[in-house]
C-alpha cells in the first residue's frame, strides 16, 4: 500500500515502483485546475454594464477549478456561485485566499439528496439574468452524478436504481450519459437555455475518450447530439428498466435535449482546460528525462478492464522478448476509461471491491504470467478507483507467485471482482488521496 510524493526522478531499474508513481504524478500535476486555467478566463462584465460574473460548476474537479478562478480572477471584479463535487474532494483552501465561490459536496458515483439539493440551487441561480451577465461554468468529470435533477415524474430514488445499473452494465460512458442527459432537468444543454440570454463560457476538464466537451459531465451547458430513441435503445440493450411512464415520454420524445444549432447556445464558449493526452505527454516527457524511451497508445483506450489489460500484457510481453514493436527499455502508456461489468455471483459468495484500474491489474498480471523484467501501475487520475479508498494498484513480476504463496488465486478473485482485495493482501494497492483533478484511466508499464 502506498501514498507518495516523489520530488526527484527515481532510478526506474532499481526502483521501478516509485518510477511509475513519479509518472502517475506527472500525469496529474499537468491536469491540475491552477496549472491550466488562466489563458482562458474571460473579462469581466465592466461596471458601466451592471453586470455580475457568477461561476457554477459540478465534478470532482470543482473544488479545485473554483480556487483557481477565486486566485486568478481580478480582485475588484465581484464574483459570486456555487460549485458542487464529490465528498471529500474539496481541497484545503490556499491561505490569503478569500473565498467567493461557494463550494459543496455530494456523492459520486450514484447520486444523493444533496447532489439533487445543489443542482437546484444551481438551477435557482440562472433565473434573472440578463444579457450583460456572465456565466462561468466549471466542469469536470463527475459532474454527471453530482449535478442530479430527475426529469419530471422521476423520482431520485429511481434515478440512483437506474444509475447503479447502467454502472455495473458495462455501458461505456457516452451510453451512460446519453441516458443521464434525457433523464434530466439540469444536463445535455439545460443549464445553457436555463442562463439565457447571458453569456456562457464554459471551462472544462475531460475526462471521456474523444475529449467531447457534451459528454464530459453530461454536458449541462454543451447542445446535444444525441436523442431519447438513442437513450430507448442504450437501456434496452443493457435491460435497464425505467417506469413506464418515462418510458413513454423517452419513446415520444417528449424528454429530447436542447441540440446544435439552437440559438440559446450564440455567443457561448467552451475550453478543454486539461485533456488525458496532455497528461499521457507530460508522463512521457518525465520518462525521457529519465533517459528511456516513451510511447502513448492513446487516450481513448475503452473496453473490458480486464480484457484491456490482456491486451496491454501481449504487447509488453512482445517487447520483453522480441523488441518488437519496442526496443527495451522503455514505457509504454495509455489512458481512456475501460469498463468492469458486474456478474451475478452464487449464493454465499461475497460481492468484490475494486475498480477500472486495479481490475486492469489483474487481467494484465494474468496475461504477463510473471513476465521478467515487466512492470505496470493503472490509476484514476482522480484518486479514486471507483468506489474505494485506492488510485489503483501495482502489478511486479513476482505478483502471482506472491499471490500463489498466500493462497490467493487470481481467477477467484476476477470472478468476484475484487481486485480491491487481491491488491490489498499484497501491499500493492496505490493510494493518493483525491488528487482534485480528473482526466480519468492512467496506465503505465516499464520494461527493462
Amino acid at each position: 500500500m502506498t501514498t507518495f510524493k516523489t520530488t526527484s526522478i527515481p532510478d526506474a531499474g532499481a526502483q521501478p515502483r516509485q518510477f511509475l508513481e513519479y509518472l502517475f504524478q506527472a500525469a496529474v500535476t499537468r491536469a491540475l485546475p491552477l496549472e491550466n486555467t488562466a489563458r482562458y478566463l474571460p473579462k469581466p462584465p465592466t461596471p458601466e454594464s451592471g453586470g455580475r460574473t457568477i461561476v457554477l460548476g459540478a465534478g470532482k474537479a470543482g473544488g479545485s477549478m473554483a480556487h483557481a478562478v477565486e486566485a486568478l480572477w481580478p480582485a475588484d471584479a465581484p464574483l459570486e456561485g456555487l460549485v458542487v463535487t464529490r465528498y471529500h474532494h474539496t481541497p484545503p483552501r490556499p491561505a490569503g485566499l478569500k473565498q467567493r465561490i461557494e463550494v459543496v459536496e455530494a456523492a459520486h458515483p450514484v447520486p444523493d439528496a444533496a447532489g439533487l439539493a445543489a443542482a437546484q440551487r444551481i438551477l435557482a441561480m440562472t433565473q434573472g439574468l440578463t444579457k450583460n451577465d456572465l456565466v462561468l461554468c466549471l466542469i469536470s468529470g463527475g459532474g454527471s452524478a453530482l449535478l442530479t435533477l430527475p426529469a419530471e415524474g422521476l423520482s431520485l430514488e429511481e434515478k440512483q436504481r437506474i444509475n447503479k445499473a447502467l454502472l455495473g452494465s458495462g455501458a461505456n460512458i457516452a451510453e451512460m450519459n446519453c441516458v443521464r442527459k434525457h433523464l434530466s432537468r439540469i444536463k445535455g444543454g439545460r443549464l445553457a437555455a436555463a442562463c439565457a440570454p447571458a453569456r456562457v463560457v464554459t471551462l472544462t476538464i475531460s475526462d471521456v475518450p474523444g475529449d467531447d466537451p457534451s459528454i464530459i459531465a453530461s454536458g449541462p451547458t454543451l447542445p446535444d447530439a444525441s436523442s431519447c430513441a438513442e437513450a430507448v435503445a442504450i437501456l434496452q440493450r443493457y435491460g435497464i428498466d425505467v417506469p413506464g411512464d418515462i418510458m413513454s415520454l423517452l419513446e415520444q420524445g417528449a424528454l429530447e435535449t436542447p441540440k446544435p444549432g439552437d440559438p440559446i447556445f450564440n455567443g457561448h464558449e467552451v475550453h478543454l482546460i486539461a485533456t488525458p493526452q496532455q497528461s499521457l505527454e507530460a508522463a512521457a516527457e518525465a520518462v525521457r528525462a529519465a533517459g528511456l524511451t516513451a510511447h502513448i497508445l492513446s487516450d481513448e483506450i475503452e473496453g473490458e478492464s480486464r480484457e484491456v489489460g490482456k491486451v496491454h500484457a501481449a504487447l509488453a510481453r512482445a517487447v520483453a522478448l522480441r523488441g518488437q514493436p519496442f526496443q527495451k527499455p522503455c514505457v509504454i502508456l495509455s489512458g481512456g476509461e475501460t469498463t468492469v461489468t458486474i456478474k451475478p455471483l452464487p449464493p454465499g459468495v461475497a460481492k468484490g471491491r475494486g475498480g477500472r484500474g486495479a481490475e486492469f491489474c489483474m487481467g494484465l498480471a494474468l496475461a504477463l504470467q510473471g513476465q521478467p523484467g515487466v512492470y505496470a501501475l493503472a490509476a484514476d487520475t482522480d484518486g479514486i478507483d471507483g468506489t474505494e479508498d485506492n488510485a489503483g494498484a501495482y502489478v511486479a513480476p513476482d505478483t502471482l507467485q506472491r499471490a500463489l504463496a498466500a493462497g490467493m488465486k487470481i481467477d477467484a478473485y476476477l470472478d468476484r471482482n475484487d481486485a480491491y482485495g487481491y491488491f490489498d493482501a499484497l501491499g500493492d494497492l496505490v493510494i493518493t488521496g483525491p488528487t482534485h483533478t480528473n482526466v480519468n484511466d492512467f496506465r503505465a508499464i516499464l520494461i527493462i
